[in-house]
């Protein structure tokens, strides 16, 4: 996958929103598929290749966290939801079911462009093979990282992992024995500016981690907590 060529997903039922995103994203030479709906978006998940989807919450037949989810059963690439409400179970419901970041309406059209060059920058560095570069498999206490197939393993049983919570696992086992400040991790994952409320968005990413490696936040094996400063691996 280029970024050039990158298929992206967009999602909805305000057609004019749908049809500026549109625009911006063909001037970035995109592939856009472009649906009002969910049952068309549905659809197209099934029978196109995606880079990445764009997801309204509010929908006249299925909301964007039942297509979310719905992705999140065969596919990985990452997942923008955009929200009309500024309620932050939202955003974090969004999150939990697989979601790699939101946007909360209204927004520039050039502040979404950012974020998709982000989270597909993100998600090719993550799933190409580099020769001759950083390491691409990371093996310690039963857990094992592959960069070049985006595939996790925990004591031999795989975890299902989004993109968003792959690059987090990688960056913190990459600095083992080190504690990574909220603002690095969010700097590295999302390449994006720290916002004090970026913080809340790693956490969420951190608590689902920890729920899919069935460790505890009171008693971890893994990512442990170094409260007020950030979050570390042992070797």
């Amino acid at each position: 996958m280029t970024l050039l060529a990158a298929n992206i997903l967009i999602v909805d039922d305000e057609q004019a929103i749908a049809d500026l995103v549109e625009v911006y994203l063909k001037n970035e030479n995109y592939n856009v598929f472009k649906f009002y709906d969910g049952k068309d978006a549905l659809n197209c998940i099934e029978n196109e290749k995606l880079d990445l989807a764009i997801l309204d919450v509010m929908l006249p037949d299925l909301d964007g966290f039942s297509i979310c989810q719905k992705i999140r059963e065969k596919h990985n690439f990452p997942v923008i939801m955009l929200t009309a409400k500024e309620e932050e179970i939202d955003k974090i419901t969004g999150l939990t079911l697989g979601a790699d970041d939101y946007i909360t309406k209204p927004f520039r059209p050039l502040e979404l462009i950012a974020r998709v060059k982000a989270q597909l920058r993100r998600f090719t560095k993550y799933n190409s093979a580099e020769p001759n570069q950083e390491e691409h498999l990371i093996a310690f206490s039963g857990l094992v990282l592959n960069k070049d197939t985006h595939e996790c393993t925990l004591n031999e049983r795989s975890l299902a992992l989004t993109p968003t919570e792959f690059s987090i696992l990688w960056v913190l086992c990459s600095n083992r024995g080190r504690v990574v400040s909220s603002e690095e991790l969010f700097h590295k994952v999302w390449g994006d500016k720290y916002f004090t409320n970026s913080n809340n968005t790693v956490m969420v990413h951190i608590r689902h981690l920890r729920e899919k490696m069935h460790d505890s936040a009171e008693h971890p094996k893994y990512i442990k907590t170094v409260w007020g400063v950030g979050y570390k691996i042992e070797k």
